[in-house]
């Protein structure tokens, strides 16, 4: 089992390895301004996300396959051992400061913790590398110092965009693998690739032939952004971002586009710029609408759901008899409702306190939750009672998931021991009404209650 846990590790190291070897490749075919300064760098988001996902121990896979990316290209060995070295320190910062302030792998769930990642990880860890990289370029005499600027701008530009593209999409896809869209998402997601790839190619690939090539057209990329970012989740958010980009990049290189300049380096900047800021808006309200969803889902659980045991509370109770109530007179089929009484709660929270005794309303519905079919319906009537609705229940079944429930909470093996007392009432017997049926269960509940006194009261013989 170790040897077969070893053997994935390096499996792993050995993959980072050469993906950021191919992904650094890949960016070096647009360096521009230098042979080792690009503003294109998808390797340092593919490094935040790695050392955010599997920590900071796969760092020898970035430095061994930054190292091999600039030893092939421009340099010397002490060069591109320094370029790695800035980029290996890039990305443990950055991953550092992430999971230390902007939850980690999760970063990209709020859109708090994603401007945190804008600007500690994106802006901020990404001068080390920056620095590094021209400093030890310009020392060994492969850059002038006159064009620290000029170098430093692009290599930081391409990082910071990289972490702000390219790791969002990673992170979001590693927690959420799984597609799980219905037919008409999926017939959505269709049209939006359509309508980004028709409007991705008018803008940055020439097909609409215009005259000034700066009109603001990048403009028209937005409506897509926000279409993806308020129908879809994060995770197709980011994709749309990553696509854009790729697309935009192909466009500009060939010298179209609004961003396009009789300097390519200059039209990247311009680009990228743009490219960034897209991302983190994007990024932004997609968190923000999956915040809005998720409270919106909470509140509709807390609106008939009770806080403290997870049942239903009793607004769905009566809407769940109110339903069966109607099936039951449509189609001459009987149901069952079960009032339970939890003994004693008040001596529980006099003796052990009040905790104890949440502790204990927890229990019961625990049990009741594991006695119940899919579809009854198991609910808090109010304080110490219990309600559990059966259909397609009559009398004698209904009296047996009392008593089993009765039998489980007495037998749950935790201190201290419990004991309900059951009431049950069965429609149309009892009553055809919701009133008539809730009384019906709970004198059946007190006569139980009163029984079990009268044996209790019994002398011995």
């Amino acid at each position: 089992m170790i040897q077969s846990r070893l053997l994935r590790r390096l499996g792993l190291l050995a993959a980072l390895a050469a993906g950021y070897f191919v992904a650094g490749k890949l960016g070096l075919e647009v360096a521009y301004i230098h042979p080792s300064a690009t503003a294109v760098w998808p390797p340092t988001g593919l490094t935040l996300a790695a050392l955010l996902l599997a920590g900071y121990d796969v760092w020898p896979a970035v430095l061994v396959g930054a190292f091999l990316v600039n030893i092939t290209t421009a340099g010397s060995v002490a060069t591109s051992a320094a370029i790695a070295v800035g980029n290996t320190l890039e990305g443990l910062l950055g991953a550092y400061l992430v999971n230390r302030f902007a939850r980690g792998q999760r970063a990209c769930e709020r859109a708090r913790d994603i401007f945190k990642l804008a600007g500690l990880a994106a802006l901020l860890s990404t001068a080390v590398s920056a620095t590094a990289g021209v400093v030890a370029l310009s020392l060994a005499g492969f850059a002038r110092w006159t064009d620290f600027g000029s170098i430093w701008s692009t290599w930081w530009m391409g990082d910071a965009v990289s972490d702000l593209v390219v790791a969002p999409a990673v992170l979001l896809w590693a927690a959420h693998p799984r597609v799980r869209w219905t037919r008409r998402q999926a017939l959505e997601a269709v049209a939006l690739l359509a309508c980004l790839a028709v409007v991705g190619i008018a803008v940055f690939d020439g097909l609409v032939p215009w005259k000034d090539k700066h009109y603001p057209l990048e403009f028209l990329c937005i409506p897509l952004l926000l279409w993806a970012a308020f129908r879809f989740e994060q995770r197709e958010a980011a994709t749309v971002v990553v696509l854009l980009a790729g697309v935009a990049i192909w466009g500009t290189l060939r010298g179209y586009g609004p961003f396009a300049r009789p300097l390519f380096n200059e039209s990247l900047l311009l680009l990228q710029a743009f490219q960034g800021v897209s991302a983190v808006i994007t990024l932004v309200l997609a968190a923000a609408v999956a915040e809005r969803t998720e409270a919106v889902d909470r509140l509709r659980r807390l609106a008939v759901s009770d806080p403290l045991t997870g049942l239903a509370n009793y607004r769905q109770l009566v809407h769940a008899l109110d339903a069966e109530i109607r099936r039951s007179s449509r189609t001459d089929r009987p149901f069952a409702v079960v009032l339970m009484d939890l003994d004693g709660l008040k001596k529980i929270n006099d003796r052990y306190g009040h905790l104890v005794g949440s502790l204990a309303l927890r229990r019961v519905a625990e049990t009741l939750l594991g006695s119940c079919r899919g579809i009854d319906t198991a609910a808090r009537f109010g304080g110490d009672e219990f309600a559990l609705v059966l259909p397609e229940t009559g009398d004698a079944a209904a009296w047996h998931v009392a008593r089993r429930v009765a039998d489980r909470v007495s037998r749950d093996g935790e201190q201290p021991p419990l004991s309900v007392s059951v009431g049950v009432a069965v429609h149309p017997r009892d009553g055809t009404t919701l009133e008539a049926l809730l009384n019906a269960a709970d004198r059946s509940l007190y006569d139980t209650k009163a029984r079990r006194r009268t044996r209790t009261k019994e002398p011995a013989r």
